[in-house]
């Protein structure tokens, strides 16, 4: 008795074409984010930009923001990718509504957009504390290390620029004097006005050609009936066609110039691909990188505030952060903890004054101990020494536990969850 399943024919067409709804279950995220896009997010500053519409109509801008917000969602961040999976995905279909576009014009969107595609965290971050879930009660401030769009193996300190200088100018005026050399020789050959490669006299008149021709193979006519086979021998070089570089550099004639007096260090590097990124540490090693930070709600892991930088210490993060967070909500959170790289007097001084009781850490926490404190020389009436002493007091309970468990995961779900390693721009604007 053979088995029964339910057909399988590839070649049925559809009588009433899909509704996108169908796509995907109710609740998917692929309809969360279209409508959200379409009902809520103020897009006046993309909307704005097709003042003037010429040719063939473009996507609606609203599509494009919603593929690309998608997009991240789902840890998608080349336009390749974006535009295989509108092609490949029935989520992405049910964002773009079976549209496909290509993904130059998903690119060009994005760079076309940047400054207000990044307005759209502040809008996000409105809807999140409307929801409830950004408290400002606790946040935890911290950062990472993102790799550049640039191969740290691209990037020369300021020493090794000024060897390779004088040695490319020795280089390059050797070229020079043997490009001068050998116009010399060849006007000498060949005459000042020609230029080497025009045909013979006889090529332009067509029986002389014919007749050149003729005699060319009378030539290897005889040739044959003598049995010379090897009578055409490779002709010996010709001393003009002797390399006779002796791989000696000549020195330029005039010195280069004096250094300048502030010249800068010759450790200093910097980046031929991107010159804004620069070489940090990171867990794996020294990457060429930016800097990211984040201000995370201890409730709900929502960022409040987040900036970028090429800087590699975190020391001068502090003030500008806290400035967005009052920016983008209006109000400052009660308590802010961070690690033991934005200890600073400055910084424990600007918390004070905002009314924010700070849980900063002092120094590096060993593995088993309650509290990461200071083992400096901090005056004893010093901010950091007061700091040192509020974490001692709290030990196991103290709020600075908070700071791993908030902000440690949100980096984790962007690098490793959704795959965000490396920028795909350049420059600090950009990226």
């Amino acid at each position: 008795m053979s088995n029964t399943y339910r057909p399988w024919d590839v070649d049925q067409p559809l009588l009433l074409p899909p509704s996108v709804h169908e796509l995907v279950p109710a609740g998917h995220l692929a309809h969360f984010i279209r409508d959200l896009v379409r009902d809520t997010l103020d897009l006046s500053a993309i909307l704005d930009e097709y003042s003037e519409l010429r040719g063939y109509p473009p996507y609606h801008p609203a599509m494009m923001t919603a593929l690309l917000l998608y997009s991240y969602c789902q840890g998608l961040y080349s336009s390749r990718r974006m535009a295989a999976a509108c092609e490949q995905r029935v989520d992405f279909m049910a964002v773009t509504a079976l549209q496909k576009p290509d993904f130059r014009t998903i690119s060009e969107f994005r760079k076309r957009h940047l400054k207000a595609l990044s307005g759209l965290f502040v809008q996000v971050l409105s809807l999140c504390e409307q929801a409830g879930l950004v408290k400002l009660g606790h946040v935890a401030l911290d950062g990472t290390k993102i790799k550049a769009n640039a191969s740290k193996h691209k990037a020369m300190s300021y020493g090794r620029m000024k060897q390779r200088e004088a040695q490319l100018a020795a280089e390059v005026h050797r070229w020079l004097e043997e490009a001068a050399a050998a116009d010399a020789t060849e006007d000498e050959a060949l005459g000042k006005e020609r230029r080497g490669d025009e045909l013979p006299d006889w090529v332009k008149s067509k029986q002389a050609r014919l007749a050149k021709m003729r005699e060319a193979m009378a030539a290897l006519e005889a040739e044959v009936r003598a049995e010379a086979m090897d009578a055409e021998t490779p002709c010996a070089p010709s001393a003009d066609d002797c390399d006779n570089d002796d791989g000696n550099r000549i020195a330029p004639s005039d010195s280069p110039p004096a250094p300048v007096a502030k010249a800068p260090p010759d450790k200093a590097q910097r980046n031929f691909t991107d010159p804004e990124s620069r070489i940090m540490k990171t867990a794996s090693g020294f990457e060429q990188a930016y800097n990211a930070q984040a201000v995370v709600d201890a409730d709900s892991q929502v960022i409040v505030a987040e900036s970028l930088t090429n800087a590699g210490n975190d020391k001068q993060q502090v003030v500008p952060l806290t400035a967005e967070i009052a920016h983008n909500l209006g109000r400052m959170p009660h308590e802010l903890s961070a690690d033991s790289g934005y200890c600073s007097e400055a910084n424990l001084e600007e918390l004070d004054r905002l009314g924010i009781r700070a849980y900063v850490a002092t120094g590096r926490q060993k593995h088993g101990t309650a509290s990461a404190t200071a083992k400096s020389t901090a005056r004893p009436d010093s901010r950091v020494a007061d700091m040192s002493r509020r974490l001692r007091r709290g030990g196991h309970r103290s709020r600075y536990r908070l700071r791993k468990q908030t902000v440690e995961p949100v980096f984790g779900q962007i690098k490793g969850a959704r795959g965000f390693r490396q920028f795909h721009l350049r420059g600090l604007r950009d990226v």
